[in-house]
């Protein structure tokens, strides 16, 4: 019952590590992708520093690799094999909802490296999620977003009152369609909070992004 997490930094890697704790798994390695530089995150664009931060307060060790998105999936496996042999892991934790094609993704991964997918948020509802996050002590800031929400939301901690405001924007209470991405700075099982500054907000297409500086 050992498990892998597959870790983007966000609120739903991070809950889905939490309920997988509760129901009997035991943390043992997380697991993260950055881009093909190694500086930042593939999915989220968190600092390296920002995510070994989140691993310390865990007090569990955290694996990087990089990768384009061409060799996502090639070099998924093999750092997934890697991770297999390394520790003494049977299942693998993902943060997934309810998007078919993912599951199907995660599985097929997982299944390479032996390995057992385990979704423990899927087909939640969306909304009751993120309230139950939020009830469960996660804290959550939005580190990015599109432009329907804009750059002003950066910064903000996911609470009641901002889903509130999301649904009034026609905008998915956990974001699952893209609009947002999140970083848990703080959370009940973390042994201290992640101090975080944002230096500066930038824009990329259509994605506003917040410059992280990890603060000591």
């Amino acid at each position: 019952m050992n498990f892998m997490c597959s870790w983007s930094g966000g609120k739903d890697s991070c809950y889905a590590f939490y309920k997988a704790m509760t129901s009997g798994y035991k943390p043992t390695v997380l697991l993260n992708v950055m881009n093909e530089f190694g500086d930042r995150s593939r999915s989220h664009g968190i600092p390296k520093a920002i995510l070994q931060a989140q691993a310390d307060a865990l007090n569990l060790p955290i694996h990087f690799f990089s990768s384009t998105w061409t060799d996502y999936e090639v070099n998924y496996i093999e750092n997934l094999k890697q991770l297999a042999l390394d520790y003494p892991i049977t299942h693998a934790i993902f943060g997934d909802i309810d998007i078919e094609s993912h599951r199907a993704w995660e599985e097929k991964v997982s299944k390479a490296a032996n390995l057992e997918a385990v979704l423990p948020l899927w087909q939640g509802n969306r909304k009751q999620l993120v309230l139950d996050m939020i009830d469960a002590g996660l804290e959550a800031m939005i580190v990015s977003c599109n432009q329907e929400l804009g750059p002003d939301f950066l910064g903000k901690i996911i609470d009641a009152s901002l889903i509130d405001t999301f649904e009034s924007m026609g905008v998915d209470a956990c974001g699952e369609n893209g609009e947002f991405h999140t970083l848990v700075v703080n959370a009940p099982f973390f042994k201290h909070g992640i101090a975080v500054e944002i230096k500066n907000k930038a824009v990329s297409s259509n994605y506003n992004f917040a410059e992280l500086v990890l603060l000591n």
